[in-house]
């Protein structure tokens, strides 16, 4: 038979009323045997009677409890969802088995058919794209562009997301090209008509020089064509160093040894200087999959450039440290205690042919940019608090 909630609560509530008038009546009973046992007896039963129906709403409070509910998270602000909604990145919730969803004006936008030649491109793009910055080409109206798509893993109200946020660079890319064009136009410029100027005036006196007799007036200046010509030669080798880098020979490189071999050609020059090189590589198990001897150039390059920066320092450093940074990608640091980059050359540096040194070919750092983009890596100047040149290598 089912139980009663309200029948056992009243069995209780009487069981325990018998139990209190059996209680006065031992305690009446203490001079009569015969009633003291009765009342013992009633008392007995009363307490049976109370410890089943207690029992029963026991079990029956266990099947009907329920926990309460969580307490729901609070409500971002409606700021954030204004700002979200006007956010410049184009950002979208990815599930799978599910198209993505837009979260703001600006991935609505860039899908909207006036925007996107082809819609399920842009939706396959972003469904395949794995964790991690990465730039891709979008198929829009005006052809393609290029972009930054970051994809992220978080957990929002419990619940796991996979967050993409698309950044059109285009605009920005072609701006960039056409400032380091402009500037490789005017290096060449300048460089070539240094050469042909000179080349030019000799080679139209050189004939009134024949005519005239003048034998070594004219030797003289055959023998500066040949060095200006010399000059130009040499200028296009370096100019197709840094346009045709080698392909690179990958293979997995333990980077202890190889820093250790760089330290030992650089110890010798740095030490006539009056300084030395310093090695930190942690942890030593490092290893690369790369092109040692390219890698090895790379720092080379970068070492000599800045033992030509600390010339006349009283004891100068160089430190190349290599380490795993966040994400685990390994950073490798070349720095030194010079004078440093000039402000405002930061971003002129890698450009093939600029330098700062008087008689500089310019092509040191636009070597080392070649080639670790090759690697598949890349390199940028930091400033450091200290002062000096720092130049990070990130793979």
């Amino acid at each position: 038979m089912a139980s009663d909630p309200r029948r056992d609560r009243l069995q209780a509530a009487t069981a325990a009323l018998a139990l209190a008038v059996a209680g006065v009546g031992l305690g009446a009973s203490l001079d009569a045997p015969r009633l003291l046992v009765a009342w013992a007896l009633a008392a007995g039963l009363a307490a049976a009677f109370g410890w089943a129906a207690l029992a029963r709403l026991a079990r029956l409070a266990g099947r009907t409890t329920t926990p309460l509910p969580p307490e729901p998270l609070p409500r971002p602000p409606p700021e954030l969802d204004i700002a979200l909604e006007h956010a410049p990145l184009a950002l979208w919730r990815l599930s799978p088995g599910r198209p993505p969803l837009a979260l703001n004006a600006a991935a609505r936008r860039l899908g909207a058919p006036g925007r996107a030649a082809e819609p399920e491109a842009l939706q396959a793009l972003l469904n395949q794209a794995a964790p991690g910055r990465q730039v891709v080409s979008l198929p829009t109206e005006h052809g393609e562009e290029r972009a930054v798509l970051a994809v992220s893993a978080l957990t929002v109200q419990g619940e796991a997301w996979r967050l993409a946020a698309v950044a059109p660079i285009e605009s920005e890319l072609a701006t960039e090209a056409l400032t380091a064009w402009r500037q490789l136009v005017q290096v060449l410029t300048h460089e070539i008509m240094n050469s042909l100027t000179p080349i030019a005036s000799l080679a139209a006196s050189a004939p009134a020089l024949l005519e005239a007799g003048e034998h070594e007036e004219l030797q003289a200046a055959l023998a500066a064509l040949a060095r200006r010509a010399s000059h130009l030669q040499a200028f296009v080798a370096r100019y197709r160093s840094v346009s045709q880098p080698p392909p690179p020979q990958l293979a997995d490189t333990p980077l202890l040894p190889l820093l250790q071999g760089v330290q030992d050609l650089l110890t010798t020059a740095w030490a006539q200087a009056g300084g030395g090189v310093d090695l930190r590589v942690e942890p030593p198990s490092l290893a690369l999959r790369t092109d040692a001897a390219q890698l090895e150039q790379v720092l080379i390059n970068l070492a000599q450039n800045a033992l030509q920066a600390c010339a006349g320092q009283p004891a100068p450093r160089l430190s190349v440290e290599a380490r795993l940074s966040r994400g685990g990608r390994l950073r490798l640091t070349v720095a030194d205690n010079g004078p440093g980059v000039p402000p405002g050359l930061e971003t002129q540096i890698f450009t093939p042919f600029f330098s700062t040194r008087e008689g500089g070919s310019g092509v040191g750092l636009a070597v080392v940019r070649q080639l670790v983009h090759g690697l598949g890596g890349t390199v940028r100047h930091a400033r450091r608090p200290g002062g000096g040149a720092c130049f990070v290598l990130t793979f």
